[in-house]
């Protein structure tokens, strides 16, 4: 039998159990377009998985180890690459913020474009060594032959490429400012839904009709390809121009578009003080 001083005691448990529970059910729809992002992120990575199968079947369903093999590192390593231009690049007001320094940056006598482009130039030498050490160990572990791969032309893809990563990394950099409390993760958000659509692990052939639509304005796309062409089958950069042009114009694009962008969110955050909030 409860005596009535466990039956208060017990009841207060209970409010209280059910008060955290209805306080983050008040979470859930005070972020509900974040929560509906994440959704879509989870959706893209389930995607991403049953596509693979596509592609095989895409192939004849006959695996050639070799190439297969090298098809899945070389997406891989260049979605490692995407990443971490990402990564820096989306994270430029997160740092200033773990830092402590984001007024000082922001105050500072250095244009909005030096300073993303600078932090944009960091993160493509920083990448292009980490991702040529990551294919170089994880080909040997894999003992792959790579017959007549033109390793030079897949680099040349890849830093023309860097360009439109990093425009598209700016625009998603001024999500931490315009939401401090989640904006940094809906720029992962942004890359996963790239990764669906740009066939990092298999053809964009294999995609229904629209996501085919999307994947001709994804760098990632032609970035994937030209490299795929040229460790491959050898092919030169003259041979890769037609993966090499759209890279051209949509770098041309994002990076004006990105700077646009990130100014509109950096005076909406200086309008409503949440330059500096943390949550």
């Amino acid at each position: 039998m409860i005596r009535p001083e466990q039956g208060g005691a017990l009841r207060r448990e209970l409010i209280g159990f059910a008060g955290i529970v209805e306080r983050n059910m008040y979470l859930i729809r005070r972020f509900a377009w974040w929560e509906l992002a994440w959704f879509l992120y989870t959706v893209a990575n389930t995607l991403t998985i049953v596509f693979i199968a596509k592609g095989i079947e895409a192939g004849g369903g006959h695996l050639d180890v070799n190439r297969t093999t090298i098809v899945l590192l070389i997406g891989a390593v260049i979605w490692s690459y995407l990443g971490l231009i990402f990564e820096i690049v989306t994270e430029t007001v997160a740092w200033e913020r773990w830092e402590g320094t984001i007024e000082y940056t922001f105050m500072a006598p250095i244009s909005r474009a030096s300073h993303l482009l600078g932090m944009g130039a960091f993160a493509v030498i920083y990448g292009v060594l980490r991702t040529a050490l990551l294919f170089a160990v994880v080909a040997a572990s894999l003992s792959v032959s790579f017959g007549n791969a033109d390793f030079a032309a897949a680099g040349v893809v890849l830093l023309i490429s860097s360009v439109s990563f990093i425009g598209i990394g700016m625009m998603t950099a001024v999500l931490p400012l315009i939401s401090p409390e989640k904006g940094t993760q809906l720029g992962f958000i942004a890359q996963g839904l790239l990764l669906v659509v740009s066939g990092v692990y298999y053809p964009v052939t294999v995609l229904p009709d629209w996501m085919q639509w999307l994947s001709v304005i994804s760098p990632a796309t032609y970035t994937l390809e030209g490299c795929r062409n040229a460790i491959l089958d050898g092919a030169s950069v003259s041979q890769m121009w037609p993966d090499i042009w759209p890279l051209l114009v949509i770098g041309g694009i994002a990076v004006p578009l990105g700077l646009a962008v990130f100014r509109r969110g950096e005076r909406y955050a200086k309008q409503h003080g949440r330059l500096k909030r943390s949550g």
